[in-house]
């Protein structure tokens, strides 16, 4: 009876500690892009509220572009972890050479896309005319970056697949230096305004692209991985995706709609909304960091056939998620006069800003176990589920957002309508996870 308790407690202290080495590593990967927009939301505030808007308009629709190809890192991630597991290294590379060539592939598409609708895209926003032109600017310039963004997605998640987090927050910290940097840089020094921070990021992303794919090139060859595009493999890789691709566009539906709403408010709610959206995606990323690491760790014990260790993870994951929201929660509340002035002098902005932060704070506890119990199921394979349950809370969240302008509340109860997403989101994740149907072993998901 004594011998109990003890197993447990060094069993939460092992998963503890594989928690640890791969979320905290995976943490600086994740929030470089948040960073990114956050030191381009910071030097482009200071050039006026304009731009600022500009700035929100296009970000959303530059993040989504890329977003919705997310699966090219967690399932990417959920594969290599599971032949790790399975201790098939040489097929876990070849696996992840898969979706590094699909990003290329589908980075100069995107690009081309977007390069072709800039202005038809941040129209359909409902940019102010003092807003638009600096958001079509942005937005067309950062197109370059889309397939390095990509190339980063895919070549990340071949990495934390093979259980190294390490790699990326070194490739994150390098990067990130070299966007502040160069915005810096090209937008006071060379006097190009928002057209110099939009390059500042394009050039970042490459170099973080080009540093990926050393890594991964060189991991390939010692372990005897093709580099050639494989065709078979690369589709396969594509329709693993679909069911994530749903997900994600289902998700960035709902941020894209969210956006809409606050540019109709006018330019100080879309400002404010920007600076929001910017640290609610710090937020998410850094309690994200906890769901990469359920990613790798889940897949690899699936793949090894331990259904006991994958759950025994989950409940754990679980645990940090809750008090890593709490923490989260109470920073933001704390350390808002602190940040506020680093983005707007405006005091409309300001006014709209303060008590949105206040809702984005209450509900962190919710986003923390929402985040890792997405992670899970992502680890596991689970996509097809993931892409219906996003798309009920889709369809819960847009007839709530698109009254905001109707009933009043503004930013406020936007974001509210933001944090009545999130817990439909949890309600669908719990039940899932409690049902243990996701919880199905082997090299290769059946």
């Amino acid at each position: 009876m004594t011998q109990a308790p003890a197993l447990e407690r060094r069993s939460a202290r092992r998963h503890d500690r594989e928690i640890v080495a791969l979320a905290v590593p995976a943490f600086g990967a994740l929030v470089a892009e948040p960073l990114f927009l956050m030191a381009d939301s910071a030097i482009v505030g200071h050039l006026g509220t304009s731009q600022l808007a500009g700035l929100g308009i296009a970000s959303a629709l530059l993040t989504t572009a890329v977003s919705v190809f997310v699966f090219l890192a967690y399932a990417t991630t959920a594969a290599v972890s599971r032949r790790v597991g399975a201790g098939d290294l040489r097929a876990a590379i070849r696996q992840g050479m898969d979706g590094v060539w699909l990003a290329l592939i589908l980075g100069a598409a995107v690009t081309a896309a977007t390069l072709l609708t800039a202005p038809a895209l941040v129209e359909l926003f409902g940019a102010s005319p003092t807003a638009a032109p600096h958001a079509t600017t942005y937005l067309r310039i950062s197109a370059l970056g889309i397939p390095a963004m990509l190339v980063v997605l895919a070549a990340t998640g071949v990495l934390r697949g093979l259980q190294d987090t390490r790699t990326p927050l070194y490739v994150a910290v390098g990067g990130f230096a070299a966007n502040g940097a160069l915005n810096l840089g090209l937008v006071y020094g060379a006097d190009l305004g928002i057209a110099g921070s939009a390059w500042g990021t394009a050039i970042a992303q490459w170099a973080m692209a080009a540093a990926y794919l050393a890594v991964v090139v060189r991991g390939a060859r010692r372990h005897g991985a093709s580099l050639r595009p494989d065709a078979a493999g690369i589709r396969a890789c594509a329709q693993a995706g679909v069911p994530l691709l749903v997900r994600t566009l289902s998700l960035r539906a709902v941020l894209m709609i969210a956006t809409a709403v606050a540019a109709r408010l006018g330019d100080s709610d879309i400002a404010a909304h920007q600076i929001v959206l910017t640290l609610w995606s710090l937020l998410a990323f850094a309690l994200d960091a906890i769901a990469i690491a359920g990613q790798a760790i889940i897949g690899r014990y699936l793949g090894a056939g331990d259904r006991a260790g994958a759950r025994e993870a989950c409940r754990r994951m679980v645990q940090w998620g809750v008090a890593s929201g709490v923490v989260l929660g109470m920073l933001v509340v704390v350390a808002r006069p602190l940040f506020i002035p680093l983005f707007t002098s405006d005091p409309a902005v300001r006014d709209a800003l303060l008590p949105a932060l206040l809702v984005v704070a209450v509900g962190q506890p919710v986003a923390g176990v929402v985040f890792v119990l997405d992670g899970v199921l992502m680890g596991a394979g689970d996509g097809p589920y993931l892409a219906w349950a996003m798309l009920l809370v889709l369809a819960v969240f847009a007839p709530a957002a698109l009254l905001v302008p109707a009933l009043g509340g503004g930013l406020t109860a936007l974001w509210w309508a933001m944090t009545l997403m999130m817990t439909v989101r949890l309600v669908t994740l719990w039940l899932r996870t409690r049902s243990g149907r996701w919880m199905v072993t082997g090299a290769v998901r059946a």
